[in-house]
């Protein structure tokens, strides 16, 4: 663990940082798919940039995200590293600033079929497992720390930890945003994309 405090922003993975997979059903544009192959692996526009100018202003980068289809034998540990992999190396070539300092991933799901990740777990969003591991890991503080994401699990998520949240209009964002406000869940800025949620971090940011 290190010693300086440090301050974040945790990041969801799909629908935040790279482009949600299309679903199985045309009519159904809000059910999206698995990212389950390397091939799929796409940048929603301006993600390298905002995570460089985050970086610049001093906040560790953390990925938290729900994996699911682990759980449901859709993917592998190995095939999701590969995945996580090539995602590292499409920011680093669109901008040598954009770094992930580390990453979280939840492979639970009571649905599942792999036994060993078929079950509840704190460690899948909204439960603030990944978060507290990152908290401990990095000595973050989380009052001075961030929650981008595009869906409901990622905003309760941010409230349940204590995090200024920022819910993001791509992927899942347009739905999220519905039943966030029917459940009344604190959103401290609705951003177009990522890039446009780190802007609104500079114009907040105290150091």
């Amino acid at each position: 663990m290190e010693n300086r405090i440090s301050k974040a922003i945790f990041l969801d993975r799909d629908g935040t940082i790279v482009k949600e997979v299309e679903g199985p059903d045309p009519d159904k544009p809000e059910e999206l798919g698995y990212l389950t192959k390397v091939e799929q692996v796409s940048l929603i526009e301006g993600s390298a940039e905002a995570l460089a100018r985050a970086r610049k202003l001093g906040y560790k980068i953390i990925v938290i995200t729900n994996q699911s289809a682990l759980a449901r034998g859709w993917l592998t540990e190995d095939e999701l590293a590969k995945i996580n992999n090539r995602m590292y190396e499409l920011l680093k070539l669109q901008n040598s600033g954009a770094i992930v300092d580390d990453l979280f991933y939840s492979p639970y799901h009571t649905q599942g079929v792999v036994e060993k990740f078929k079950k509840d777990s704190p460690m899948r969003k909204p439960g603030t497992g990944m978060i507290l591991l990152a908290k401990e890991k990095h000595n973050i503080d989380l009052g001075a720390s961030y929650m981008i994401g595009d869906a409901y699990s990622d905003i309760k998520t941010g409230e349940n930890a204590g995090l200024k949240n920022i819910l993001v209009m791509t992927g899942y964002g347009k739905v999220a945003y519905r039943k966030c406000l029917d459940e009344k869940l604190k959103i401290d800025f609705i951003a177009d994309n990522l890039l446009d949620a780190i802007g609104f971090v500079e114009k907040n940011d105290e150091n």
